[in-house]
Formats: structure tokens, sequence, C-alpha cells
């Protein structure tokens, strides 16, 4: 593994199958979550530099842990309250607010960090530009290191890896679905504001590299995602009718990606409650947090035994570890590529 930005980064012979290459990631990262230390040295004398253009909490938090049992240093900065304005287009007149330039900065970065991690969310105004993934592909490009991505504009794959895992966990004497594999259901929820796609494009690309269950989305209409995600998922309007059956319940709000950025309706009805999960097959519910609750998810969810939020944050922590102890073993050189922009 040379970067880390979506699950394609995962495999690393093109003959490789995605799915088995996943669950040789899971099954490392369960590993490290019953040893956490069984590569304390590997990261000796390493430094990962921690860049948050954005707020973070468990994704900060559960790197920093994750890196601290590889015996790696690590630095965070963030870049939105203590750096400098930067800017990432090329040929820029920077006669305006930004002060440095990313083929400035990123450089730099490489000369101080092994690994250099980035979280930065779109700004939901331009598709265009937030689904070029300008931020990431730039550091990518011109630091020289390996770049995990701690949420970028339109994927979180560490949070998707986590997910995964906890998925695995919790299939032990789990009643199929009626395909004879599980059945995921992504359920759209309401929130106060519009939010990115990020997580669901991540969940879905995930879950079906993975091929292991039957997959549905279900939101109200005009809040499809980007087909490039969600490829053979079954795309359902009608929530009710989704969760029948489902084993797992992921619950997320996204804005609208046609007309980008926008709510159109912010439908109580669509939270999901105690007699919602009733419909299920004594569903286990996730939820990638922050939570909105009694908003997105009624309390008696979360706080009910269903609930697999904190399992799943806890995750977080051999997500992340797994991911840079395949980048430290790697010691490849990094290949000056990115993410292809979207047409």
């Amino acid at each position: 593994m040379k970067n880390f930005i979506s699950v394609h980064d995962i495999v690393t012979d093109a003959n490789s199958n995605t799915g088995a290459a996943i669950d040789a990631l899971v099954a490392k990262a369960l590993a490290y979550k019953a040893n956490p230390f069984a590569d304390r040295k590997l990261g000796a004398d390493k430094r990962i530099g921690l860049l948050f253009l954005n707020p973070s909490l468990r994704t900060r938090l559960s790197t920093q842990v994750a890196a601290a049992n590889l015996g790696m240093e690590a630095i965070v900065f963030n870049v939105d309250k203590e750096g400098w304005a930067m800017e990432f287009e090329e040929g820029a007149i920077m006669s305006g607010n930004t002060v440095e330039h990313v083929k400035d900065a990123a450089p730099i970065l490489g000369h101080y960090f092994d690994v250099l991690c980035i979280r930065a969310f779109p700004s939901l105004k331009n598709k265009a530009d937030d689904y070029s993934e300008e931020v990431m592909n730039a550091f990518i490009k011109f630091a020289g290191v390996p770049i995990v991505s701690l949420e970028s504009s339109t994927l979180h794959p560490l949070q998707s890896l986590a997910d995964i895992i906890t998925i695995k966990e919790h299939c032990i004497n789990l009643p199929p679905s009626g395909n004879g594999n599980i059945k995921i259901v992504l359920t759209w929820a309401p929130h106060i504001k519009p939010l990115p796609q990020c997580v669901p494009n991540s969940t879905a690309q995930w879950i079906n590299a993975w091929g292991k269950a039957e997959f549905i989305i279900t939101h109200p209409k005009h809040y499809e995602l980007d087909t490039q995600f969600t490829q053979n998922a079954t795309i359902m309007h009608n929530q009710n009718e989704a969760l029948k059956n489902a084993n797992f319940v992921y619950v997320k709000n996204w804005s609208t990606f046609k007309d980008y950025g926008k709510i159109y309706t912010n439908d109580p009805a669509w939270m999901l409650t105690e007699e919602k999960l009733q419909l299920t097959n004594n569903a286990k519910v996730m939820h990638c947090l922050p939570v909105r609750r009694n908003v997105e998810l009624s309390d008696e969810i979360l706080d009910g035994p269903n609930s697999l939020v904190t399992t799943q944050a806890a995750n977080r922590v051999w997500a992340a570890q797994v991911v840079l102890s395949e980048i430290l073993k790697n010691g490849a050189p990094v290949p000056q590529m990115g993410l292809s922009p979207i047409p």
C-alpha cells in the first residue's frame, strides 16, 4: 500500500480480488485489536503528520493512538486554525486571502514526515471542484511521501474500513438474508443542515467492493448519490420496504448530489425508531458519529442493545493501525498520482 485514499489503494496486484484484499486487511486489523502492540517497533524513529483543514474527534484521536501503538511520533497541525490560508489552484494569482500555495508547503511537509495524513471537507458549493479532489491530489502530487485520507471531499476510507471490521465482528451466527448473504441497508436520515456525501459514498464503495452482502440504499427522491460509488446497489425510496429482513442498518444524512449540496426535505419520518427496527432481522444499527440525537437517530435506538455506534467508533483505531502498518511495511516509492477527477 503506497497511499490510502480509497478502497482501490488496498489492492497491490492487478490480478488481486478486492473483496479478498478487504478480508485480509480486516483480519490484520482484528489481530491488532487482540494484540495492539504486536508491531510497536515498526514505526520507531518515524513521524506521522496529521493535517486538519476541518475539525475532527474520532479520526484525529484514533489515528494518533494507532500511530503510538506502532511506535510512531504523531504531530497534529490544525491548518484551519493555526496555519496560513492555503491555495490549491494551479497558476493562481495570489492577490486575495490565500497566503501559501500547496506547491510550496507540501514538499516541506514531505521532508518533515514519513507519512502525511490529510482531512479536508468539501465546500458543498462547487461540485466540479469538490469531486476533482483538488486538495488530496495536490498533497499526493507534491509531498513525496505516503498520503492517508482522514476524509476527503468525496470519501472517508478509514471510516469505511472500520465499518466492515465491525460488521465482520458481528456476523458470527448471524442468520442470512433471503439471498444467502447478509443484508446491509444504508438509510438517509434527516438533519438540520446539508452534509457531504463522503461517508455514504465511501460506505457504498467499500461494501460493493467487498461483495459479501445484499446492499440496499434507501433515501427520499432527489437524494441519489454519484453512481460511480453506488454501482450495483439497489436503490429504494420506500424506507420500510428497504428495512425488511435487514441484518445491519447504517444511518447517515447527506445533501443532494445532482443539485449540489442542497436540502430538499427534512422529513422526521425518516428517523430510525424502535418501531421501524421491528421490520428488520433484529438488525444492528450503525452511525459514523457525531449524531444528532432524536433527529437522525432516536435515543431508544442509540442507547439500546442493537446499537453498534460505540464499537464502530472504537474500531477506528484498528482501521488506522492496519493502514499505517501496511504503508510502513511497503517501503516503496510513492507514485505521483492521485484520484481521478470526475468528468
